[in-house]
């Protein structure tokens, strides 16, 4: 419970709503107590001695209690799903915002198909527990209270059986809550295993057909599937038990009632009117205890959700933020970049990815990284810009540990140019415009012509209005990456990486992104991840990784002349002539 709680104060904005549905609810609750009372006097001084008029008359208030409480419950539902809908958006809204403030290390761990879950399913699971907080909490207890003390205004001796039923439910509802609760929390995990699976197969589809894979992946989802519903039908054999053997006590109860009531009714001690009263209070009390169970279900799965929200809310950054915007200490007289003795390690038990490393590089200068796959090139780039902290060691810009800078202003530093080309829907002016909200159309065509997306933007029908599709699956492997090569420009960083943005692009097309990116951007620092030595030949600087360890730094004679790893690299994929060039 003390998880459902901590979410509570997301309810802040809605106390005038939580506080206002219960008591409509209570007070429909009260009218429909009394309805049975009415009952008795209608059959006890109205059917019992033919007085007619007395009958309608004491049904026409029952008609207007019963009208009046209809309206009473429309108010509640109305406070309920404004508070419920409300709570929902808030609780959403931040917990997308506490997402985003969350280090690469974090969203790692928690992955992106079970985010997506807690972010949808489990805050809606939340959302419903909150509407029938609302509108039944309140009211179900008042109404199995009330029944009961109202059945023993009637007769002492027959509320004897409602008591006797109560210590039996409650050691049904205390089975069924600890049995579910466990089964819920597994539930949501497969959810999240099955949505992962499921998100593999349709991003990976075309490599799925292209591998003839189809049936193997068909096999792998009914796997997880299966094992999802056979959790499911476990929750549910648990769950579909409260509504029956609910109904199959209380109904013993009235059968007993009944009984004992007849041999009342014929001692002269029970008039017909109350037994019938009786009888309809407990039905009040039998259909409370089954919204009772449904209600041990909703906060049930609202307890497993409330906790994996929570967990979210909980985890906190790995990336402790500066409020400095700019460092006092920054100095333009030190390397744009420069690297202390850094190592770096993805995980506390893993191996270190980056050990030992020490490089400046100065404003202007065009950086060449290359190495093996797995060298480190991506992760030393990952860096700079602070997607993750280092291990050991600092990385400084500006003469300024990355940590004492604000994100935001850090990375504004930055252009960066991921390996997987990802755009968003919109247009393609729109995506261009990521990089600068307020650039001209002429700044955004300059870009395009740069990174040399200008040449098919220009045949397209709509030009820079064409719409890209989800994830630009109307573009190909090298329009897409010309076109986050574009957006980087845009935004006319101060840094500009590269990491590896160039592989689906032709030798002609990748030379000529660059020719144009040095002409144009000549006071951008610029670093070119590529496993292409040509790409990064004519760098003023060339970093070789190998293992996480730097092989080599300088320029292509000079690590041809003294880098084997380089050498090895550049042989394998230059004729020797170009090589010694």
């Amino acid at each position: 419970m003390v998880t459902l709680f901590k979410l509570a104060v997301f309810l802040k904005d809605y106390k005038k709503e939580c506080f206002i549905g219960p008591i409509f609810k209570l007070f429909e609750a009260i009218l429909e107590l009394l309805l049975p009372t009415m009952m008795v006097f209608i059959i006890n001084n109205g059917v019992a001695k033919h007085d007619l008029p007395y009958v309608l008359r004491m049904g026409g208030w029952m008609l207007g209690m019963a009208i009046l409480g209809f309206c009473c419950s429309m108010v509640c539902q109305y406070f309920a799903a404004k508070a419920s809908q409300g709570f929902g958006t808030t609780l959403r809204n931040t917990v997308f915002q506490h997402i985003q403030s969350l280090s690469h290390t974090e969203l790692d761990n928690l992955g992106t198909a079970s985010l997506i879950n807690r972010i949808t399913n489990d805050i809606n699971q939340l959302q419903l527990a909150v509407a029938m907080l609302i509108r039944l909490v309140v009211r179900t207890p008042f109404i199995c209270i009330g029944a009961i003390v109202m059945s023993m205004l009637l007769d002492l001796r027959l509320s004897l059986l409602l008591w006797g039923a109560a210590p039996i439910f409650a050691l049904l509802l205390y089975f069924i809550v600890k049995r579910s609760s466990r089964l819920y929390s597994s539930y949501q995990k497969k959810l999240d295993r099955t949505a992962a699976v499921l998100r593999e197969n349709l991003e990976g589809v075309r490599v799925i057909r292209a591998f003839a894979k189809i049936q193997k992946e068909k096999k792998r989802f009914y796997k997880t599937n299966d094992d999802l519903m056979a959790n499911a039908l476990q929750i549910g054999h648990v769950s579909a038990l409260l509504n029956p053997l609910t109904t199959f006590i209380m109904n013993t109860v009235i059968i007993m009632i009944l009984w004992v009531g007849s041999s009342h009714i014929n001692e002269g001690t029970l008039a017909k009117g109350q037994i019938i009263a009786f009888a309809n209070y407990v039905t009040q009390i039998l259909l409370a205890l089954i919204v009772i169970s449904n209600l041990v279900v909703i906060f049930t799965k609202a307890f497993a959700s409330a906790t994996r929200v929570n967990q979210v809310l909980d985890t906190v950054s790995s990336l402790p933020e500066s409020s400095v915007s700019i460092p006092l200490s920054a100095n333009n007289d030190a390397p744009l970049i420069s690297l202390h003795d850094v190592s770096f390690k993805y995980s506390s038990t893993g191996d270190m990815a980056l050990s030992h490393l020490n490089i400046d590089i100065h404003s202007g200068e065009t950086v060449g990284i290359i190495g093996s796959t797995g060298s480190g090139k991506s992760t030393f780039v990952n860096l700079l810009p602070r997607f993750y902290d280092t291990t050991e060691g600092q990385v400084l810009i500006e003469g300024v540990d990355v940590r004492n800078w604000e994100l935001a202003h850090l990375r504004k530093k930055f252009g960066i140019v991921p390996q997987k080309a990802i755009l968003f829907t919109g247009t393609i002016e729109e995506n261009l415009r990521w990089g600068d909200e307020k650039a001209s159309l002429d700044e955004l065509q300059k870009a395009a012509q740069i990174s040399q997306a200008a040449e098919f933007i220009d045949q397209l029908p709509d030009g820079y209005k064409t719409m890209v599709e989800r994830g630009g699956l109307n573009f190909s492997g090298g329009q897409k990456q010309r076109l986050t090569i574009a957006r980087a420009l845009v935004k006319k960083p101060e840094i500009l990486i590269l990491d590896d943005s160039t592989s689906a692009l032709d030798f002609a097309t990748d030379a000529a992104v660059r020719f144009a990116i040095r002409k144009n951007y000549t006071k951008t620092t610029v670093l070119i991840v590529s496993q292409r030595a040509s790409s990064i030949k004519y760098a003023d600087k060339i970093l070789v990784f190998n293992d996480g360890l730097l092989a080599g730094c300088g320029t292509h004679t000079a690590l041809i002349k003294d880098c084997e790893v380089y050498r090895e690299i550049c042989l394998s994929q230059l004729s020797s002539k170009e090589v010694y060039a």
